[in-house]
């Protein structure tokens, strides 16, 4: 049999309720039979046919009218854009325009990564009649915590450089609005490429490149808006999946600065979604990727073999099968399916399971201990699952003028100056500002699948501080690779929505999510846990003073306090998996 042929057209017109017309590109296959729409909304360019985790070409020749439109503000598309503000309503008046076209059945879907992931979930809640199944990619489950702000504290690399590259990259639109933007195109450019000099900005909101008012001016509200109020309260996913009635095929990475929310979608929508069918339609794939839909087995100095690419495991003919099942009841097409599959790092392995966490894990806790120099020895702090007794603490100083450097991790979105992944630590854990836990070399290996959390007593000289933690696979040469991590701003310990400062040298307890890993511990190796105060720029730096820095004259130094004994027993709380 043969391929059919692909009709395209560019530039197609939909009319939004408040006359902004949209405009998007059509591939679909040359029949007199209408077939089902897979729809993308982008801010990142139409005419990338191929952008996202499914190819535009190959999707028509399955059967699929492919639509691929610039959302409001962004390309071709008329209006002005700002993040998340108008993706409900746009994405509704889109569905239900596409679905009156004479070549569309009916049934609609929608695909691909990021903000992309976002303009699926946003769409969903409005409640389209012919949005029949969605998959979201890399994608956050709330714009507050974890997409601009994690722990309470800035998502400084992310929420800066998206919003540079954004503002750069539509700057022939934004010169319609704003009149000539060559000075203003020339120091975004400056400002990517010397980001290192750009993150170093106070106040965080005073960024030179942004002075023109209209270029990115969500992103002095994101900085303003530095708790989780009303403002970010309108669009959280999470909050609404009681109220949504779409399967999903949710698809993550394990070094993907959206990690939590994918996982945090899939679970909330299988446990709350409205329907039965709904809840039982939900998919998950996790592999050990970065923010990026290249979906490559390399993920910064590691490369974690063939299998690990989207090319091995054919994403683009996993998510047709996905859509043939909802959108052309092919019954057969995902029967087979498992409903997650997760790729184990260490043994570089896919694997199937039938829950998150899997069923199999238990969760051990492996409790801190020193003599209290884990600051300045690494042969003196410790891991073990023996609870502490009588132990000395440990303690550092914090400035906010020498972070501890980023180095990998889940980043986004300047891979140049700010590499995303799996790096070797062991430069940052010879600092003595960071706190160094390890078991011995391992026995017998162990698999660590699951979510992962720190519980860390501590106390601070200062008023309000942040707390960071690492884990990290430590091999038999040394070599130290993160595997995740988390960050907690103090004041926002107990809730992001209501500051509570600290008494100075009090002993609180802290918990920080490092969200989630797959990875086989070998034998020999060690496990590891870093402990500080900072990763810059990933996180913007806490001044120590319970109120946001306009320069570095507000940052104070606060001497960091962790204890580990009976009364206070820190500790790293894995899931360990059973064979």
């Amino acid at each position: 049999m043969s391929e059919p042929n692909v009709l395209i057209e560019f530039d197609f017109p939909l009319i939004m309720r408040d006359g902004i017309v949209l405009y998007a590109d059509v591939y679909r296959p040359v029949t007199d039979q209408p077939c089902p729409v897979l729809l993308q909304r982008t801010p990142y360019d139409k005419s990338q046919s191929a952008n996202g985790s499914l190819d535009a070409i190959r999707g028509a020749k399955e059967g699929y009218a492919i639509v691929i439109q610039d959302v409001r503000g962004r390309y071709t598309s008329e209006g002005e854009f700002y993040p998340f503000a108008n993706e409900s309503e746009d994405g509704y008046d889109t569905i239900e325009s596409l679905a009156k076209q004479s070549w569309c059945s009916g049934k609609i879907g929608m695909y691909g990564g990021s903000y992309v992931g976002a303009t699926q979930w946003l769409a969903a809640l409005a409640k389209p009649a012919h949005l029949s199944a969605i998959a979201p990619g890399i994608t956050s489950n709330d714009y507050f915590e974890g997409w601009t702000y994690q722990g309470g504290a800035f998502q400084l690399t992310f929420s800066l450089s998206w919003a540079l590259g954004l503002a750069l990259n539509n700057i022939e639109h934004l010169s319609k609005a704003l009149g000539n933007l060559s000075d203003e195109q020339a120091l975004l450019t400056d400002s990517l490429d010397e980001f290192g000099n750009t993150v170093e900005c106070l106040p965080l909101e005073a960024v030179p490149a942004f002075e023109r008012e209209g270029l990115a001016p969500y992103y002095r509200d994101w900085v303003k808006h530095f708790e989780n109020d009303d403002y970010w309260r309108r669009w959280n996913i999470s909050r609404a999946h009681k109220h949504i009635d779409i399967p999903a095929y949710h698809q993550g990475g394990w070094y993907d600065i959206f990690l939590g929310g994918t996982l945090r979608n899939f679970t909330g929508m299988k446990t709350n979604g409205v329907s039965q069918s709904t809840r039982e339609g939900q998919r998950l794939l996790i592999g050990p990727w970065v923010h990026d839909y290249g979906l490559t087995s390399k993920t910064g100095d590691m490369d974690f073999g063939l299998r690990a690419s989207g090319a091995a495991i054919d994403i683009h003919g996993k998510l047709l099968r996905w859509f043939d099942y909802w959108l052309k009841d092919e019954q057969d097409a995902i029967q087979c399916d498992a409903p997650i599959e997760l790729f184990v790092m260490g043994i570089n392995q896919w694997r199937c399971e039938s829950e998150w966490p899997p069923a199999r894990c238990k969760f051990v806790e492996y409790y801190f201990h020193s003599t209290g120099e884990a600051a300045t020895d690494l042969q003196d702090g410790t891991l073990s699952t023996n609870c502490p007794d009588i132990e000395p603490s440990d303690s550092y100083e914090y400035d906010p003028n020498r972070p501890v450097p980023t180095r990998g991790g889940a980043l986004c979105c300047h891979d140049a100056q700010t590499p995303f992944g799996a790096f070797d630590q062991s430069a940052i854990e010879k600092r003595p500002d960071v706190l160094v836990y390890s078991t011995p070399p391992l026995d017998d290996s162990i698999e660590v699948t699951g979510p992962v959390e720190v519980i860390l007593y501590a106390s601070s000289s200062a008023k309000d501080t942040d707390f960071t933690a690492k884990l990290v696979d430590v091999s038999p040469c040394g070599k130290a690779v993160n595997l995740t991590d988390g960050i907690v701003r103090a004041r926002y310990r107990k809730s992001t929505e209501i500051a509570q400062l600290l008494e100075p040298n009090e002993i609180y307890c802290f918990k920080i999510d490092l969200l989630a890993t797959s990875n086989v511990f070998a034998r020999g190796h060690q496990i590891r846990i870093e402990i500080s105060s900072s990763n810059f720029p990933r996180f913007d730096r806490n001044p120590n003073t319970g109120k946001p820095a306009t320069s570095r004259a507000d940052f104070i130094v606060a001497t960091q306090t962790v204890m580990h004994d009976a009364d206070h027993p820190s500790h790293v709380r894995l899931p360990i998996a059973s064979s």
